[in-house]
């Protein structure tokens, strides 16, 4: 059969500049996605160029336009058959909102592992203190921890305006924070250890915990204690749980328990989560700072002890609920709306 090649061109090139620019959008745009008729249409726009290469390769036609045609050929082909997941671009919120509290969840055991092992701390920490009040001198790190607690009320109370940019106040705050972000790095980077120095970590911040919960209570300052502790505690302390859940999440990909992969495939398995909990604790313990040295080191009669417990209290619910449920829902609806990708044609 003889066709009319320049006529043949000037039909068909009209499919072939849509399915150009289809898949110049697509490569433009990663985030960009087809609904179904436009996946049926992105089809049938293949099949067309295809159907039109083997003619013209049949009947001689000009080599720029043949070429043009397989190299259009060739993308359509890739696009349509591509499993791979394409990059999107990096969204803050969606990390936070449905990435961090999905990835938590994931791991939710070693989080459990890291409450229990801090649990153990504190009643040890607790029962160390009313055993022997005098233990707090070897348990407790901090000079400022080891005063008399109704000393140490008296005091705070007495600052004049509770200024939290009198230096000494300001001093400490910045070398809590500084601490317990040192703390919280350390205490992920033991899981190299098989998680063995993630336990001791976890179990001796348990044991502080507890000794200076226990000491307080026992002087009957438990009211300061909570208006001092909870505002920032509400953030600070999940944020050490969340830094011993990724170590523990790093020590089960070293051990890999149960598991034929090799010690390389199981640490790229856990990377992207590793980073994930990582930078959720560092946001954690900036907020907590943040707090700390804004809130919790303002004391009676500047800043009254229910309105500060209030504010950690609910600080501990939004928390909790953003864990438990935030991006819950995210995974179903992809599932929901996603399109299989087309098969391929048969002959």
């Amino acid at each position: 059969m003889i066709i009319d090649l320049p006529r043949f061109v000037d039909a068909e090139r009209p499919c072939w500049n849509e399915l150009e620019q289809t898949l110049k959008r697509m490569e433009k745009d990663a985030g960009y996605k087809l609904d179904l008729a436009q996946i049926q249409r992105l089809h049938y726009l293949h099949r067309r160029a295809c159907a039109g290469l083997a003619r013209l390769s049949q009947f001689g036609a000009d080599r720029e336009i043949r070429r043009y045609l397989e190299s259009l050929v060739s993308l359509a082909y890739g696009e349509i058959h591509e499993e791979r997941e394409k990059p999107r671009r990096f969204s803050f919120f969606k990390w936070f909102f449905i990435t961090f509290p999905q990835t938590f969840r994931r791991h939710i055991s070693c989080f459990h592992l890291a409450c229990m092992i801090t649990l153990a701390g504190v009643l040890l920490g607790a029962f160390a203190i009313s055993l022997d009040p005098e233990a707090k001198d070897i348990v407790m790190p901090f000079s400022h921890l080891q005063q008399d607690p109704s000393e140490r009320v008296r005091q705070e109370e007495q600052a004049p305006g509770s200024d939290s940019r009198h230096p000494s106040r300001a001093s400490f705050s910045s070398f809590l924070i500084t601490h317990n972000i040192k703390i919280s790095i350390l205490d992920m980077a033991l899981g190299m250890t098989w998680g063995v120095g993630t336990i001791i970590l976890v179990f001796y911040n348990g044991v502080i915990l507890g000794a200076v919960c226990a000491d307080y209570v026992l002087a009957g300052q438990s009211t300061f204690l909570l208006g001092w502790l909870l505002p920032h505690g509400a953030v600070e302390i999940p944020a050490f749980l969340l830094s011993g859940q990724t170590g523990f999440v790093l020590a089960r990909a070293i051990i890999g328990r149960h598991q034929r992969a090799s010690l390389s495939v199981r640490m790229r398995q856990v990377a992207s989560d590793v980073i994930t909990l990582v930078a959720g604790v560092a946001l954690f313990l900036v907020w907590a700072g943040f707090v700390e040295s804004y809130l919790s080191q303002h004391h009676e009669p500047v800043i009254p002890y229910p309105a500060k417990i209030f504010f950690g209290a609910i600080e501990l619910l939004l928390l909790s609920l953003f864990l438990a449920l935030s991006g819950r829902n995210d995974g179903k609806a992809i599932e929901e709306f996603s399109i299989p990708s087309p098969t391929s044609p048969r002959s």
